[in-house]
């Protein structure tokens, strides 16, 4: 796969330093982990449908749930941010995420506002 997304050494080197200690059992090569969190999150997959050149998806996804509990992924933003030397609001925009496709229908079928 050609459109895959790998961080550079230049973004692991600035990402380096946010990552927590690893304690007993060396983690799974953190390049390839993150390229992938990065990956299923950027297009909205599912993680069983993470490219195989990721890893396993079981393991992007552990990483990514543990990583998320210990806020390791809201101290990169904000240390991230916090070079860029700007004082103003960061804002995300998550308009790409898919609402289920049972959304729609949920208010009609439990006596939703009628119409």
């Amino acid at each position: 796969m050609s459109d895959l997304y790998w961080l550079s050494d230049a973004q692991m080197a600035r990402l380096e330093p946010y990552f927590p200690k690893s304690h007993g059992k060396p983690r799974v090569d953190d390049r390839r982990v993150l390229s992938g969190i990065i990956f299923i999150n950027r297009n909205g997959l599912r993680w069983r449908d993470a490219p195989r050149e990721c890893g396993p998806h079981k393991t992007l996804y552990n990483r990514w749930k543990r990583w998320s509990d210990r806020g390791v992924f809201a101290r990169i933003m904000a240390g991230l941010a916090a070079e860029h030397g700007e004082e103003t609001s960061v804002m995300i925009d998550a308009t790409h995420l898919k609402a289920h496709r049972t959304a729609s229908s949920l208010g009609v079928k439990k006596g939703g506002v009628d119409a």
